[in-house]
């Protein structure tokens, strides 16, 4: 049994729900969880252009002060009801490392538990939001060069985002490592890159880190796996990084979303807080 969700948006999301955060929490309490991690998309960088058609993969900065205010007041409100981690979802963009590191010395302390992705790859001198539709992943084809080529761009940027140095508020867990897959079912990937997950996993490990197990693509037509799959979450746990299960929901009934069919022979840690 599932105990924590520990990858959830929220109405701060511009490309999520208007769902409340009582509505998610209330919810996350009928489905007997004990603990969940609020991780809206953190403000991207300043000076980054986002390259989504409506320039909406994350909150505007402005909204961050209310976003902490907000979940400051409902962790104290719920806390004998539930375990209410604030956190964000922060991106890892190539090339805005420093911008990174002063975003997090700023609001590291007032986080308990994050996590670091990578959705934007650089070529040449533009960014490409890699998940943000199947036919925009087509044409990032085009430019890329290949399918291969966007493999490859991924997973070398997501190795700097696990030893980038972004000071001591670096998220510890590392957000939906295969997300590259997403649309693998319209886009078949030719190239094994087993062992480039194999070595990205003893990364995770060296770094101390964890890992995000995220149901999300398993209600996505053009994936239907976890990211990572279990092949993999079984070599992680080999190598005891701890899995920690998020639904990356974008809506409270997204909540535990595609949890029934995680397999009995992956065990899930709790998040590690990090606030003091």
């Amino acid at each position: 049994m599932i105990h924590y969700d520990s990858h959830i948006h929220t109405p701060f999301c511009p490309h999520g729900s208007l769902d409340s955060f009582i509505t998610y929490i209330e919810t996350a309490i009928s489905k007997n969880l004990k603990g969940i991690t609020f991780t809206e998309h953190a403000p991207l960088p300043k000076g980054f252009m986002d390259p989504t058609p409506q320039q909406d993969s994350a909150m505007k900065a402005e909204d961050l002060p209310e976003y902490l205010k907000q979940l400051t007041q409902l962790k104290k409100t719920y806390q004998q009801k539930i375990q209410i981690l604030i956190g964000l979802e922060v991106d890892f963009i190539e090339g805005y490392e420093e911008e990174i590191t002063d975003f997090l010395m700023k609001h590291g302390p007032q986080l308990d538990d994050s996590i670091l992705s990578v959705h934007f790859l650089k070529h040449k001198q533009a960014y490409y939001c890699m998940d943000y539709s199947d036919d925009f992943f087509g044409e990032m084809i085009s430019v890329f060069g290949s399918v291969e080529a966007i493999y490859d761009s991924y997973y070398a940027t997501l190795k700097k985002s696990i030893l980038a140095p972004l000071g001591p508020f670096k998220p510890r867990r590392i957000g939906h490592m295969t997300l590259v897959h997403k649309f693998q079912k319209r886009f078949p990937c030719s190239t094994s890159y087993w062992a480039v997950v194999m070595n990205i996993l003893d990364d995770i490990k060296s770094q101390g880190l964890s890992l995000d197990y995220n149901s999300a693509g398993l209600v996505k037509p053009l994936c239907e796996e976890t990211y990572p799959p279990e092949t993999v979450a079984i070599e992680a746990q080999k190598r005891k990084i701890p899995l920690v299960y998020g639904s990356d929901a974008h809506s409270a009934k997204g909540l535990l979303q595609g949890s029934n069919t995680i397999s009995q022979d992956i065990t899930l840690s709790a998040p590690t807080i990090t606030s003091t």
